[in-house]
């Protein structure tokens, strides 16, 4: 602790708080008092899009608000904007945040509900050996948020089954919803609704198929004029493979149930493979504490390696993103010495020199051109200056876009699912000019963002740009984030075949050695 306390900026209070996190390897003892003390509605407070702790205070202070429902009523009654360093601007977006709050109260992050599911289906399977259990609905679909926990099961016995659901303690019984055919209720934590539903073991796949797909997918008309829901209801099938062979249609996989191309795919005996996680071969867009990555570059380069992958491209933030430590022209050579030496350690282990550059407010990258010509790809994004209207946002990007340098675009909405929303873009015309310029798609696999969203996955399968699945990890524990990637890549029809970074470390060397050529004789040229 006195060797903490002598650090610059730390004082007696913060080097004891420092102490407790690190030999109690928990919370200390000062932040669950203030826990304690801190209202549940306040600590719900401080998830509203644009407003911190400190305005989160006042509010709490000022109006005595503690919950997010007086929190509405103060701004209905115009509370909020009578109080100092607030004003109506404020309020009005105050109000908008609680609507978008409001809105997907309950809904999880798809990573969260299979967080839970794999837990309780892991104890339904001690607990009922026998039992077939299935996921359906938009969870079965891989939906990038779900709004609704629902199963399917066949137990020995519904009694028994309903009776060890109602026990659960984060989990409680919706008895007036609830039916001898299905079990109503609302998973605790995240105040997330929960269904189960039975079927006999004979129409168990029949029922599958009506509760997973999309109400679309079941009004599509596949035989004799008759829909899948017209041919399925009732029915007893044997697989669901079956079922859709019946109606002369390959296997559909249930995360492309949605009614969108999926049948147009189907009967196209080309289609490739849906993209699988073990087909990835490395990871682009990571950070590390070059800027605001919690590991050296050596620790997740190492920590790369040792999941199997072939190469590592970092990618720590740009000058302009100060927030983040973004890495100043000296940082950039040091990072890049030390890139050298890990290639001679880790060969044939690889670590390509790249940036994730801010887009500026006019378009621009960060750096000057000499300084852009030094890294093997660039990973353009936009971070700051996020209230923009669809013309000047799609407007922004193209002119990225059009940037030799950039390699690929990065979360194109900027969306934080659930927290707020991205901004607006037209992306068909972001697409287009992906395609033109050979500029490559991200789809950021955090979570929080799955972005490019996977309904805009077939158009740009479509127009041939190449996509990579990107874990955007600022920690070695975020690799696996990966997997999410993939899930939303599977949706929108992503093959091996259009995925960058399923090629091969020898592929992406020689793909990122013809960019840069390219970039840089278009700038001579010009």
């Amino acid at each position: 602790q006195a060797v903490i306390a002598n650090l610059e900026g730390v004082g007696k209070s913060l080097a004891t708080v420092i102490q407790e996190t690190i030999t109690q390897q928990g919370k200390p003892a000062v932040l669950v008092n203030l826990e304690e003390k801190t209202p549940e509605g306040v600590m719900q407070m401080l998830e509203l899009k644009g407003f911190g702790p400190k305005k989160i205070r006042t509010l709490w202070v000022e109006l005595g608000v503690e919950t997010l429902d007086q929190l509405q009523a103060a701004v209905g009654q115009g509370q909020v904007a009578q109080l100092k360093g607030f004003g109506k601007k404020t309020q009005e977006s105050l109000a908008e945040a609680l609507a978008f709050l409001k809105k997907n109260s309950g809904k999880l992050h798809y990573a969260t509900a299979h967080e839970y599911a794999l837990e309780v289906e892991q104890q339904l399977q001690q607990a009922f050996p026998q039992m077939r259990l299935e996921r359906t609905g938009a969870f079965r679909r891989l939906a990038e948020t779900v709004e609704v926990l629902e199963w399917l099961a066949s137990p020995d016995s519904t009694q028994a089954l309903f009776a060890w659901l109602s026990q659960q303690e984060n989990l409680e019984h919706q008895k007036a919803a609830s039916s001898p055919f299905a079990w109503r209720g609302v998973w605790l934590p995240k105040q997330t609704p929960v269904v189960f539903r039975i079927a006999s073991p004979q129409q168990f796949n029949a029922r599958l198929m009506l509760l997973t797909g999309s109400a679309q997918h079941l009004a599509t008309p596949v035989k004799e004029d008759k829909t899948l829901y017209a041919l399925l209801i009732g029915q007893e099938v044997a697989t669901e493979t079956a079922a859709y062979q019946s109606f002369d249609l390959p296997f559909i996989e249930p995360e492309l149930r949605e009614g969108t191309f999926e049948f147009e795919r189907a009967q196209n005996t080309n289609a490739p493979a849906l993209l699988r996680n073990e087909d990835l071969k490395g990871s682009l867009h990571n950070h590390s504490t070059y800027s605001d990555g919690k590991h050296s570059l050596a620790e997740m380069a190492r920590a790369c390696k040792d999941l199997g992958y072939e190469y590592l491209g970092i990618s720590d933030h740009s000058q302009t993103a100060v927030y983040a430590n973004g890495l100043r022209n000296a940082d950039i050579v040091r990072q890049h010495e030390e890139i050298d030496a890990l290639n001679k350690e880790l060969a044939p282990f690889k670590i390509f020199k790249g940036i994730e550059s801010d887009i500026l407010t006019d378009g621009a990258l960060d750096y000057e051109t000499e300084v852009l010509q030094s890294f093997d790809f660039i990973v353009s994004s936009i971070h700051g200056g996020m209230n923009m209207d669809e013309q000047m946002a799609t407007q922004r990007l193209i002119t990225a876009i059009e940037n030799p340098f950039t390699t690929m675009l990065g979360h194109p909405t900027g969306r934080l699912l659930l927290k707020r929303e991205g901004y607006p873009i037209d992306h068909k015309a972001v697409i287009d000019a992906c395609a033109q310029h050979e500029v490559i798609i991200e789809i950021n696999a955090n979570p929080w963002r799955l972005d490019l969203d996977w309904r805009w996955v077939h158009y740009a399968l479509e127009k041939g740009v190449m996509l990579s699945i990107n874990p955007d990890a600022h920690d070695k524990a975020h690799y696996p984030f990966m997997k999410y990637g993939v899930l939303v890549g599977r949706k929108g029809g992503l093959s091996a075949a259009q995925t960058f970074n399923a090629l091969g470390v020898q592929a992406v060397t020689e793909w990122f050695e013809k960019r840069k050529v390219r970039a840089q004789n278009l700038v001579s040229a010009s």
